[in-house]
């Protein structure tokens, strides 16, 4: 049987190792993306001593030639089956509108927006030779409009930066299944919800684990799945 190769972008750490974990624990064969090469190097054998069949992928997803050349790699180990963007920053500490950080905000557009975009199409032409192809963005809830106008405890913090870059990283996810309807790549986004990790000082009330479950859901969903849709655990979550 053909193996299912799938690459997490971010996944030295956090959420991004858990989904590489758990597709890992699929038997899949899971490319690890990550920028930092000696985290990179830790992460990948942390996952093979665990059984993984796992393996490096150097990446900045800012970067084209660093995309090019991950999308170069993928290739020569035989294809892709599963993309799960997962890559993401802040934005800066400053998330107050009348004090932002202006260039913590063309970072994280960089990053959670365009890294996705670029990625994504690099990618593409070795999904579209899979039988089942799948792309995963790792959204949040906070990028929900619905959510942002009604305020309360799901609204979240005032953010100038990393809301809004999810509430476009959710209009891309629907963009991407418009266009690729009818071809068999399903494409979908999810929040793993307030998840303790380095991105939100550890104070998530949820673990990096329980998080990475709804990305594992939508990049095994079947060939009859949703596409276009924004997820989390059991619930749609509104746009």
């Amino acid at each position: 049987m053909q193996t299912t190769t799938a690459l997490v972008t971010g996944a030295n750490k956090g959420i991004g190792y858990e989904i590489a974990a758990g597709l890992g624990a699929l038997g899949w064969s899971v490319g690890v993306g990550a920028r930092d090469p000696e985290r990179l190097r830790v992460a990948v054998e942390k996952l093979q001593a665990g059984g993984v069949d796992a393996f490096a992928v150097p990446l900045d997803v800012t970067d084209d030639a660093s995309v090019a050349a991950a999308a170069r790699l993928v290739e020569e180990r035989g294809g892709l089956d599963v993309l799960v963007n997962n890559a993401g920053v802040v934005g800066g500490e400053s998330q107050q509108p009348s004090t932002a950080d202006l260039e913590g905000m063309r970072t994280a557009v960089e990053t959670n927006v365009f890294g996705v975009v670029r990625v994504t199409n690099a990618l593409l032409p070795l999904l579209r030779r899979s039988a089942s192809p799948r792309i995963v963005n790792v959204s949040s809830s906070v990028g929900s409009l619905t959510r942002q106008s009604a305020g309360g405890e799901q609204a979240g913090p005032i953010s100038i930066a990393y809301s809004p870059t999810k509430t476009y990283l959710n209009a891309v996810t629907v963009q991407y299944a418009r266009e690729l309807a009818g071809t068999g790549i399903l494409v979908n986004a999810g929040c793993p919800g307030y998840c303790a990790t380095d991105l939100n000082g550890f104070r998530g009330h949820r673990t990096p684990q329980q998080g990475a479950a709804i990305a594992v859901h939508l990049a095994t969903l079947p060939d009859d799945g949703p596409s276009g849709g924004f997820f989390q655990d059991d619930d749609v979550v509104p746009w």
